[in-house]
């Protein structure tokens, strides 16, 4: 099948196009390449060894959507275009209910136009808000508690509205707890264009001497260690969950949704420690005051997933330390180190 990745020279956008070139699908990717790198798609190309299809260009902008589906035969759409940093969502929440919301609904009214009617969006954990228990099944309530969660909730809302009207569309929302490492090959990975906003990629740079330390939001939970609980899951098991979402839809209408997540809940001195453990390297931290609206613990039921899906979550939390410490180790700087624009076209 020919699919369409928006947001496909993401972290997690260019995982999940290795696996599906790997499953046999041909990917096209539109990327505006915000917080992402051209250099992404020569990465991919070697890894997979196809020659990839990627436009730099916005969805919001209905005009090159509309060149894009002509041009090309497009069967399934993935998406994952948009902005997800919680603290810039606080601080521009015009930027996050424009992209994230106005975009999707760009996205899907230009979908229906064309006749293509299987969507996996990418969602997240953040709907949930504050649990108010562990493991979180996808019938939890619905409270999140900041912007960027707020425009992901607005989405799956309009979505299921949108398909009440529309009942031909086959629509998965894939719900992602905290995806970290990299693909083995060392090749992609997680490349913040500033300080991280996560935690793995925060300690690579520890480790390589990037910053000096750690800090860690409060040390005052009711954890094991104080410190804030999460389901880690490796991007590459996230990236094989959309391809199985995808192949459930075969001849399958209506909208479903999926915890993507390991059921396992790791604080952050744990991981931490792992880290240290799997790659020999000290990660100074300093306890710093909580952030606003961080939960105490949060973790998947990923059991809808695993019987309706067939998929689960295979690699281990040494696994993510590993490969994520591999890909910061050959590629300190990121993608930055090299500038090849080469294999990207570039639409307006």
């Amino acid at each position: 099948m020919n699919i369409l990745v928006t947001g496909g020279a993401g972290y997690i956008g260019s995982h999940v196009c290795i696996e599906l070139i790997e499953a046999g699908h041909n990917v096209i990717i539109i990327d505006n390449l915000s917080n992402s790198n051209r250099e992404v798609i020569n990465r991919m190309q070697m890894i997979t060894g196809k020659t990839i299809t990627s436009l730099v260009a916005d969805i919001r902008h209905a005009e090159v959507l509309d060149v894009i589906f002509r041009s090309f035969l497009i069967d399934s759409v993935i998406h994952l275009a948009g902005c997800k940093s919680v603290n810039e969502s606080i601080e521009d929440p015009i930027k996050y209910y424009t992209n994230n919301l106005s975009g999707t609904i760009q996205l899907v009214e230009t979908m229906d136009k064309y006749n293509v009617h299987q969507l996996v969006f990418s969602s997240s954990a953040t709907v949930y808000g504050v649990p108010e228990h562990c493991p979180i099944p996808e019938t939890a309530p619905l409270n999140t508690v900041n912007p960027y969660g707020r425009t992901k909730l607005a989405v799956e809302c309009f979505l299921n509205e949108f398909i009440q009207s529309k009942p031909y569309f086959s629509i998965a929302l894939l719900r992602y707890f905290n995806p970290i490492g990299a693909h083995e090959s060392g090749l992609i990975g997680e490349d913040p264009q500033a300080v991280p906003n996560n935690l793995m990629p925060y300690i690579t740079q520890v480790a390589t001497g990037l910053r000096s330390h750690l800090n860690v939001f409060g040390d005052d939970f009711a954890t094991i260690d104080g410190t804030g609980v999460r389901d880690y899951i490796h991007v590459v098991d996230l990236a094989k969950g959309h391809v199985m979402a995808l192949d459930s839809m075969v001849e399958k209408n209506g909208l479903n949704v999926y915890n993507l997540g390991t059921g396992n809940g790791y604080s952050v001195l744990q991981l931490v420690s792992t880290f240290e453990k799997v790659t020999g390297k000290s990660i100074p931290f300093k306890i710093v005051n909580r952030r606003e609206g961080d939960v105490a613990i949060c973790y998947a039921d990923p059991s809808k997933a695993n019987s309706y899906l067939q998929w689960e979550a295979e690699r281990s939390l040494e696994d993510m330390c590993r490969d994520a410490w591999r890909w910061q180790k050959n590629n300190p700087y990121g993608y930055r180190t090299i500038e090849n624009e080469s294999m990207v076209s570039e639409l307006y």
